[in-house]
């Protein structure tokens, strides 16, 4: 389990076609009894959004995947979760399957336009990010939200805990779920932030943070609680998309 060496300056590995991807989605969301939305963007883009909610539900929970065209195990992760259908019974779900679908045919982190639309949730510049604000305004608050990601620097699993509240949580059980599947980047720093063993726990004033993350802005609109995933995408896909998994089903065990 060790990384190819295929990325030299950007993510270099395979790439998907997302139409399938997210054909694969519709497909199963339908068939599981899902309720299916489309945002429409002002530049004529559609985006997936999802929902489900059982009888016995209690918690709600945002996931989303695919906001840089350059990290293809988290639609992939989100479309296998979607697929298998195993998700708690207290839970309603809420899901954007992909949220860049114009950058994954030209494989770059930005959409099409050049825009790289998870730091753009402060002021609100691209039809895409627009479109789904104006959506996650309509939902309920949230336990927590979950985003999935890749990171073709990194030399394994990490993620990132955003906390408003004091209430007690268990991280680390994250990491000893994926862990068996995809090495854990133990690196002292990633990007300029503090890494303890694979958690990194990021600054919260707004004030220091001048361009927005699509967490950043769920931790100071719907919930108190958000957690970034990101897999190694110098690693086989298998490998990336089984810690992706790993990580959602441990967060929402």
């Amino acid at each position: 389990m060790n990384p190819r060496g295929l990325n030299d300056g950007c993510y270099r590995g395979e790439t998907i076609v997302i139409e399938d991807v997210l054909d694969d989605c519709l497909t199963a969301a339908q068939a599981h009894g899902w309720t299916i939305n489309w945002l429409e963007t002002e530049n004529n883009i559609r985006l997936l959004a999802l929902h489900r909610a059982p009888a016995s539900a209690h918690r709600k929970i945002y996931l989303s995947s695919g906001i840089h065209g350059d990290e293809p195990a988290a639609p992939l992760a989100m479309c296998r979760l979607i697929t298998e259908n195993v998700w708690p019974e207290d839970t309603a779900l809420w899901i954007s399957p992909c949220l860049n679908p114009t950058g994954f045919p030209a494989n770059t982190r930005e959409n099409a336009a050049g825009d790289d639309l998870n730091r753009d949730y402060k002021h609100l510049n691209t039809p895409e990010i627009r479109a789904h604000t104006q959506w996650l305004q309509t939902l309920p608050d949230m336990d927590f939200t979950i985003q999935l990601h890749e990171d073709w620097e990194a030399k394994g699993f990490y993620f990132y805990e955003l906390k408003m509240g004091d209430q007690p949580t268990e991280p680390r059980r994250v990491l000893e779920a994926v862990k068996t599947v995809c090495p854990i980047d133990e690196s002292t720093e990633i990007d300029g932030r503090k890494n303890d063993r694979g958690l990194i726990v990021p600054e919260l004033d707004p004030r220091l943070r001048e361009l927005w993350p699509e967490a950043f802005w769920l931790v100071m609109n719907k919930t108190q609680l958000s957690y970034t995933c990101e897999a190694p995408s110098d690693f086989q896909m298998q490998v990336r998309t089984e810690a992706l998994v790993r990580a959602v089903r441990s967060l929402l065990d």
